[in-house]
């Protein structure tokens, strides 16, 4: 017998020994009683003192303002998402008060700009935006739609007005591609804004003989199959 056969042995040996120990040492008692998983586990949740009511408990007194966010952009987001748990002040309403942020700093967890962030979604830089003014002073925290449109499309497509800056579509306003309703700008995903859908669109400029000095091309030969953007990146042209 090879002698390093009688090692491996002694190696899973003393694994097998040791994983024996383990388990008894550190599986809980209860563990794979019902199921994957530890048993008691649910008792020891019940046993944590309660501290979130849920948003039912909330619209019980606050009906109205419950209907108001509903029916807004921040239907999704829970009360105690911006309160805190509340259990304690639903059991004593009187002397327990949630708290509500003032500060700038709380809305900026979801609303500074990040390019992470889905295309449409309400995006500000706060050292832009009314710096140092309280977000609730201008809008209302249970149906944030802005008091105002807005005015550039940098609002909300920060990543792409930063790529079309340092482009050369960087002086291309963005409604000579786009037909944008006013509606698109309260309600972006409902309300989307067109796109070229002719390869003759794109040739105003740069079809041959069209404009100097800028990428040309002949429309009938140059990949008459696709759309110009469908290869080339219009936001960055220079890509494709």
């Amino acid at each position: 017998m090879p002698e390093q056969v009688p090692r491996l042995l002694a190696v899973f040996l003393t694994a097998s020994v040791a994983l024996v120990i383990a388990r008894s040492l550190l599986v809980p008692d209860t563990f794979g009683d019902i199921g994957h998983y530890r048993a008691a586990a649910t008792d020891s949740v019940v046993a944590h003192q309660k501290k979130y009511a849920g948003h039912q408990e909330c619209a019980l007194c606050h009906g109205q303002i419950q209907e108001m966010r509903l029916a807004g952009n921040h239907r999704g987001v829970r009360c105690e998402v911006c309160h805190g748990p509340a259990a304690n002040h639903v059991s004593n309403p009187l002397e327990v008060k949630p708290p509500a942020p003032q500060d700038r700093e709380f809305c900026t967890l979801c609303h500074e700009y990040n390019a992470s962030r889905p295309t449409g979604f309400p995006q500000i830089d706060p050292a832009d935006h009314n710096p140092h003014v309280p977000c609730i002073a201008c809008h209302e925290p249970h149906a944030p739609e802005p008091p105002g449109m807005p005015g550039d499309c940098s609002a909300c497509h920060g990543q792409i007005a930063r790529q079309k800056a340092v482009s050369h579509h960087s002086a291309v306003p963005c409604t000579t591609c786009h037909q944008t309703p006013d509606e698109h700008k309260v309600n972006p995903r409902s309300v989307r804004p067109s796109k070229p859908t002719e390869r003759d669109f794109c040739g105003a400029c740069h079809a041959q003989e069209r404009l100097a000095g800028i990428p040309q091309i002949d429309l009938t030969a140059h990949n008459p199959a696709y759309l110009c953007w469908q290869c080339h990146y219009p936001h960055y042209p220079g890509t494709s």
